[in-house]
């Protein structure tokens, strides 16, 4: 059976509707945008069936372009790691790797990992994208990510398909400002911590889960003041005192006297487990284990440097 398109004109298709205009994904191909139009129509006539309808408020998909979209893109991916993977047959890695971050590993964690590992494989793309672990999962899941970091009681049931691994352990702190009542404390309980009123992250981010979670655990409510998922403003408003919080311990230690914070462990010292995380049916290309296995390597190195 001869296949009614090609990939080259699925890519055109399936520009055309992430740009949203012909023009746009001309521009973005460097194309004419006549060429991009011919290609289109050039498909509609071999499926014999209209594929985009042009409307008072844009392009929309017909039912036999929603059903192609549905099935080209898992195609061109496919055909890309194919791609990949020829050139990777003489042992050099190049490509892109797609990671997921949260914005608190991202600013605190990532950049000298990612710095290296760029400086060891300089031929290699990377592109990193922050968001929620929620999100991140989400978006390994459609393919739109290589591999994302989840905390690692999330990798389980919720999350089937799913290939994790661990690489970092890190404690979760009370944060709070440096004249406030509890600051001289050794040790905060959960019960005092939650006797406040919490600056936290909005719901689909690993701190918000975190913070629930430890409140479930303990039959507890938190008093939410503010939601913000912007770490330098949470340091604000608490440095400030209108609420404490908790965060990965280095994200207070790293700058905790510039920023009038100080970080205090949990009676019952609070840890979370943090692996890297793939889609199990596609496994990995050369260039995202390398990446997986630099992680792995690399990170008790950076925890012990931190630690000490």
């Amino acid at each position: 059976m001869k296949l009614p398109f090609d990939l080259r004109a699925l890519e055109l298709f399936v520009s055309v509707i992430e740009h949203g205009s012909f023009t746009a994904a001309a521009q973005s191909l460097n194309l004419a945008q006549s060429a991009v139009s011919q290609s289109i129509a050039g498909l509609e006539t071999r499926l014999g069936k209209p594929l985009l309808v042009r409307g008072s408020r844009g392009l929309r998909l017909t039912p036999a372009g929603d059903t192609l979209l549905e099935h080209a893109k898992p195609l061109l991916e496919q055909a890309q790691r194919a791609a990949l993977a020829m050139a990777e047959l003489d042992g050099i890695v190049k490509g892109e790797v797609r990671i997921g971050v949260s914005s608190m590993l991202g600013s605190y964690y990532f950049p000298p990992l990612l710095m290296a590992f760029k400086a060891r494989y300089p031929d290699l793309k990377l592109s990193v994208i922050e968001g929620g672990t929620l999100r991140l999962r989400q978006m390994i899941d459609s393919g739109e990510l290589d591999l994302g970091v989840v905390v690692e009681e999330q990798a389980g049931a919720e999350t089937t398909g799913l290939v994790s691994r661990h690489f970092l352990r890190e404690e979760m702190v009370v944060c709070l400002s440096n004249d406030h009542p509890l600051a001289k404390r050794h040790q905060i309980s959960v019960e005092e911590f939650f006797a406040e009123e919490l600056v936290v992250f909005k719901r689909g981010y690993f701190h918000r889960d975190f913070v629930e979670r430890l409140a479930s655990q303990h039959g507890l409510t938190a008093s939410i003041g503010f939601e913000s998922n912007l770490i330098a403003l949470n340091k604000a408003i608490v440095a400030r005192g209108f609420g404490i919080t908790t965060f990965l311990k280095r994200v207070v230690e790293d700058d905790r006297e510039a920023n009038n914070l100080t970080a205090i462990s949990f009676s019952q010292p609070a840890w979370l487990e943090l692996s890297l995380a793939w889609r199990q049916e596609r496994g990995l290309s050369r260039a995202e284990q390398a990446f997986v296995d630099f992680v792995i390597e690399h990170s008790s190195d950076n925890h012990q440097n931190y630690r000490s």
